[in-house]
């Protein structure tokens, strides 16, 4: 699995209402991917199908028929305060190393000034080594911050991380912050904050250059955080890494999604997720396997496998192959079972998923 896939099942969750088919729709999303594979994300989906096609423009915004306020990504963000990714102790911010931005799935090498804006969500695509914070200031509309050593990594006129024409318009990072209208509309800015690094700020449904310009000041270059803080792996099958990592915290205290990928030359991918909900109904009552000594359950398929016992949360290895009609164990050998297994035993969740001091 490519860093574009795992970006685009990242995009799902985070932004799907409910449950969603996500192996049915990378599909989908990979077949349009395809003509734009270097430098495009694709995020599926019904809402960007009704979202239709966003043009750009030097001025105005138009919003159909009041749509964007029923989008689910659009929805009005929670006041209660959101964790902060705990600080990485002894890691240069990409002010001082901008060549280490990327580098490490674990490190974010930037980080929000929680006294201008909040932290919903934050991520590391070591494949494409991208750093991404999306934030909110006084509740505001959500900024996402993309951030790479590469131009080509971050050029891609996306807002908010959804593509807005099937075209590739190339960024210009002269720190103008260029409107765009039809659709949800939003905004883009690109920038160097440093020589050698390049970002972009992106937001939708919203014209107020200035709310996007408080979310660029609330940025500090000069620190490093921890990316997997609720959610960390001691025991990794030979020959695997981590590959990405993304947590997503708008929803807290009522929910929070984690996700760290792995991957093993040269097609083994398993995603690792914890998902805590405070809707979630009470541990499952039933198990079939045990984890290091605890309860498990190996979902009907064969290919997800749940450590139980967590309080309103699921913690799942989901090692199967995400295209239908692929046999992993013939055509892309990739993880098993066992591999599950030892990965969900060493994993180390907070202790309480709703209290960030419990996160260190």
């Amino acid at each position: 699995m490519t860093d574009l896939d795992q970006r685009i099942i990242s995009a799902l969750r985070e932004h799907a209402a409910g449950e969603i088919d996500t192996h049915r729709l990378l599909g989908a999303s990979r077949a349009l991917g395809r003509r734009r594979r270097r430098h495009h994300r694709v995020a599926a989906g019904t809402a960007l199908a009704l979202v239709g096609v966003l043009g750009f423009a030097g001025v105005a915004t138009t919003d159909v028929g009041g749509l964007t306020g029923r989008l689910p990504w659009a929805a009005a963000t929670p006041t209660v305060a959101a964790p902060v990714p705990p600080r990485a102790d002894g890691v240069p911010g990409a002010a001082q190393r901008p060549d280490l931005v990327g580098t490490d799935t674990q490190v974010l090498h930037l980080g929000v000034d929680t006294r201008r804006a909040r932290y919903l969500s934050w991520a590391v695509y070591g494949a494409n080594q991208v750093e991404s914070i999306r934030l909110s200031v006084g509740g505001g509309p959500p900024v996402l911050v993309e951030v790479s050593r590469s131009a080509q990594e971050v050029d891609e006129l996306l807002l908010d991380g959804r593509p807005i024409e099937q075209a590739v318009v190339p960024v210009t990072f002269d720190g103008v912050v260029r409107q765009f209208r039809n659709g949800a509309g939003g905004l883009v800015k690109a920038w160097q904050p440093v020589p050698g690094l390049y970002a972009r700020a992106s937001m939708l449904g919203d014209t107020d250059r200035g709310m996007l310009a408080k979310a660029v000041n609330a940025l500090r270059w000069g620190e490093a955080r921890r990316c997997d803080a609720p959610l960390r792996l001691s025991a990794l099958p030979a020959g695997a890494r981590v590959v990405s990592c993304s947590v997503d915290a708008h929803a807290f205290p009522g929910g929070l999604n984690v996700e760290l990928t792995l991957y093993r030359e040269p097609s083994a991918t398993m995603w690792v997720r914890l998902q805590y909900g405070a809707q979630i109904a009470a541990d499952r009552d039933e198990s079939n396997r045990t984890v290091g000594g605890r309860p498990a359950y190996l979902y009907p398929g064969g290919t997800t496998l749940e450590l139980l016992g967590i309080s309103r949360a699921h913690l799942t290895a989901d090692f199967g192959w995400p295209m239908p009609g692929i046999d992993p164990s013939k055509d892309h050998p990739g993880f098993t079972e066992a591999d599950a297994t030892s990965v969900l035993a060493g994993a180390q969740v907070a202790k309480d998923l709703t209290d960030p001091e419990t996160w260190e």
